[in-house]
């Protein structure tokens, strides 16, 4: 007889914190040999990053990455001097 642990998990995390503007979460669920998650960042440009990922023994590890929101654009400041 033999045993095979089949493992199984799920988790869940958030980060917000405005003194650093950092802001992040992620999801992650085990079943098996197949790992699913999702996981999303706020970019410095203002922009979303969000990553969903999948894992298994056939295909091995696969991520899909989307951005959501505009960039800001950072406009220089032009200092004009009159004589």
């Amino acid at each position: 007889l033999v045993f095979q642990s089949h493992p199984k998990y799920e988790f869940t995390y958030k980060v917000e914190d405005p003194h650093t503007g950092d802001k992040k979460s992620q999801h992650e669920s085990r079943d098996g040999d197949v790992v699913k998650g999702v996981y999303s960042l706020h970019e410095p440009d203002g922009t979303v990053r969000i990553v969903e990922y999948h894992a298994d023994k056939k295909t091995g590890f696969n991520a899909n990455v989307k951005r959501e929101g505009h960039a800001k654009h950072i406009v220089p400041e032009h200092h004009y001097h009159h004589h």
